[in-house]
């Protein structure tokens, strides 16, 4: 299956990091397997996407990209509506109203 070699599915973006994650940087062949992982992307594309990662990794923690707006401490905390108004599951499944 060929991409477009400018754009990245999702898929092939977490494959990407999942590929990061697993090889030491220290590998002289590190790029080829990221590489391999990555359906459709040569090495150049991945070194181009890990550079592009590390400037927005660079621009988060520099303030230049704001954090986004949270909503209340109960969703960030694992809280979600189960549709019905009147009663909430927590994050174990647990529900409460």
């Amino acid at each position: 299956m060929a991409y477009n070699s400018s754009s990245w599915t999702r898929e092939q973006d977490k494959t990407f990091e999942n590929a990061l994650a697993t090889y030491d940087q220290r590998t002289p062949d590190f790029w080829e397997k990221v590489a391999s992982a990555v359906e459709g992307k040569t090495v150049e594309e991945v070194k181009k996407h890990f550079e592009i990662l590390i400037e927005d990794v660079k621009n988060i923690e520099s303030g230049k990209v704001p954090l986004p707006n949270y909503r209340d401490a109960k969703e960030s905390e694992g809280m979600k509506s189960n549709g019905n108004s009147n009663s909430t599951i927590n994050n174990r499944g647990s529900m409460y109203k």
